[in-house]
């Protein structure tokens, strides 16, 4: 993603552009792997070390509150973050900690299906989002299509 996009971005939700959310927006865009906080700021720091760790965890819940990025908690309840925003699961392996998007448009219409006749009493479902636990084949490399 270009800086102009990223720029837009923040511009598009009434947010000022600042070097440290720029940075921290590109570097969850070019990390592409649902970085951690950690890893996030160990990026940061090669180019921009002066952007506090403290700085970081704040941008970052602005993104997710102004909805640019999304949190995804994994089962060793370490949160990481994904800057996809179109409709897709994960699938996930608790040995490695990898996390990859999986896009299935057949999936979605069945559950949105399903739910729109569960019709659950005094809740309305604003998205479904489904992590698939399990383990990768060394040898395999989930191919999704958008």
């Amino acid at each position: 993603m270009e800086v102009n996009e990223i720029r837009a971005k923040l511009v598009s939700k009434g947010l000022k552009v600042t070097p440290q959310r720029m940075a921290i927006l590109e570097a969850i865009e070019v990390l592409h792997n649902h970085p951690s906080a950690e890893q996030i700021i160990e990026y940061i720091h090669h180019n921009h070390p002066n952007i506090a760790t403290g700085t970081v965890y704040k941008v970052l819940d602005t993104l997710v509150v102004n909805d640019l990025v999304k949190r995804v908690k994994t089962d060793k309840d370490i949160m990481r973050y994904d800057a996809d925003l179109f409709s897709h699961h994960h699938l996930y392996c608790a040995d490695s900690d990898r996390i990859e998007d999986y896009i299935d448009d057949e999936l979605n219409e069945m559950l949105g299906n399903y739910f729109r006749q569960k019709k659950i009493p005094g809740f309305s479902i604003e998205d479904i989002k489904l992590q698939i636990i399990g383990r990768f084949n060394q040898k395999v490399r989930v191919e999704t299509t958008h």
